[in-house]
């Protein structure tokens, strides 16, 4: 039996993590205590206390546990738990802990809705996959949703402790283990308790007299800290983040994210998420960062890693910290809600491709003004559509670029 197993806590206040759900007045616990326990759903990355918590829910309800998990399970296993409901062993309830019911089809997910709702199950799923977008709104709205976190590494640290003190009471060996060593494990495994239990235990056995040195933790501690799958919600968070972290000009944030999406060998996500950075965030302001950060991305392109994280990174730094508006993705934004709600128009008749006119022709002749023959190339006239001439989609932004242009066409429109 893995050290995760032998080990796995039997009440909350030996579980790790979570104090957002589990801790003191924290709904979750609250849940619990009331001995009601509704439907839920457990939504997280793995190894951070799910089943652990449904099975101490199960066990403090008196309550018959079933564990399905959404890979395998068919409609033939659902029907075999159903088939307890009225009989002497779901004579107190039957808890049905569905593991990745993201996977489970549409038909599959609907068997439980009767059961759910008369209350002859009490289901309580999990999914590593965002809720809203993977699970069926039928089965969603009759449940309460619980976020899980990734385990922060002070927690981790009791449970990297109870796991050595676990391998001694098995091996009689008492293993030296330094705080630095501890410290190195909780933060390489990326918040996930299992992984972080599975090191200790692969230290344990490769320990030398039952010296863990830190050397040792390096090789063996599972690189997990990257979280990422390029279908799931990470790779959009992580994006995300770095967009956001950009648009804030903190460039070493925006170092950090960049660093996670090279690290997983994604430099196209992330030169793709540069080029839209640089016309939504930077724009106007500075208008240069659009080819600097294409020239970027096409050295990068052609380089590959791992030499594309040198312009990658110089890319991103560039966009970090330099001046920030948004003046034309507004001002684009604002022109196609027009054009989406059927504000248009007719062209002006002077903007129109006409050489000739029509013996109906209300006005005679283009009467088109030729800015370029005019003082500054600018003459006043009308380019709108009729019943949108007054309509002002682009305000200049609050940057030196902009305010330059801005009192630039300022004054020559003025003048005359």
């Amino acid at each position: 039996m893995p050290l995760a197993d032998k080990i796995r806590p039997e009440t909350l206040s030996d579980v790790v993590g979570q104090p957002h759900l589990i801790g003191e007045n924290k709904p979750l616990l609250k849940i619990i205590n009331s001995g009601k326990i509704p439907n839920m759903i457990f939504y997280g990355p793995s190894g951070v206390g799910k089943t652990t918590i449904a099975r101490i829910i199960a066990n403090s309800a008196n309550m018959r546990l079933h564990k399905l998990n959404g890979t395998s399970a068919s409609t033939s296993d659902i029907k075999e738990i159903v088939g307890e409901i009225n009989t002497f062993l779901g004579n107190n309830g039957i808890l049905l802990y569905l593991d990745e019911i993201q996977y489970l089809n549409k038909k599959q997910q609907q068997s439980l809705l009767e059961y759910i709702e008369d209350g002859s199950i009490t289901l309580i799923a999990s999914t590593t996959e965002n809720p809203y977008f993977y699970i069926y709104n039928a089965i969603l709205s009759r449940c309460t949703v619980f976020e899980f976190k990734p385990v922060e590494p002070s927690e981790l640290e009791k449970a990297v402790r109870r796991g050595f003190a676990e391998m001694t009471r098995e091996n009689g060996v008492n293993y030296e283990v330094s705080d630095e060593v501890v410290n190195y494990i909780c933060h390489g495994v990326g918040g996930d308790v299992r992984k972080c239990l599975n090191t200790v235990e692969l230290c344990a056995i490769s320990a030398v007299d039952g010296r863990v040195d830190l050397e040792l933790a390096k090789e063996l501690t599972q690189r997990s800290n990257m979280r990422y799958d390029r279908d799931g919600d990470q790779h959009y968070d992580l994006l995300s983040a770095l967009q956001k972290s950009i648009r804030g000009s903190d460039e070493n944030a925006a170092l950090h994210y960049a660093a996670r999406l090279i690290d997983a060998g994604d430099i196209i996500s992330l030169s793709r998420r540069l080029l839209v950075i640089a016309s939504e965030d930077i724009g106007l302001a500075y208008p240069q960062a659009i080819p600097i950060v294409k020239a970027c991305v096409d050295s990068a392109m052609q380089l590959g890693l791992p030499e594309a994280r040198i312009p990658l990174g110089d890319a991103v730094i560039l966009l970090a910290t330099s001046p920030k508006s948004n003046s034309g993705y507004n001002a684009i934004n604002e022109a196609l809600a027009d054009v989406k709600n059927g504000a248009v128009g007719d062209f002006p008749r002077h903007l129109q491709n006409k050489h000739c006119d029509g013996e109906d022709a209300e006005v005679r002749g283009q009467n088109y003004l030729y800015p370029h023959d005019f003082p500054n190339h600018y003459v006043k006239q009308q380019y709108l559509p009729d019943n949108l001439k007054d309509r002002v989609y682009y305000h200049f932004g609050d940057n030196k670029l902009e305010r330059a242009a801005e009192e630039y066409w300022k004054k020559i429109k003025t003048e005359r």
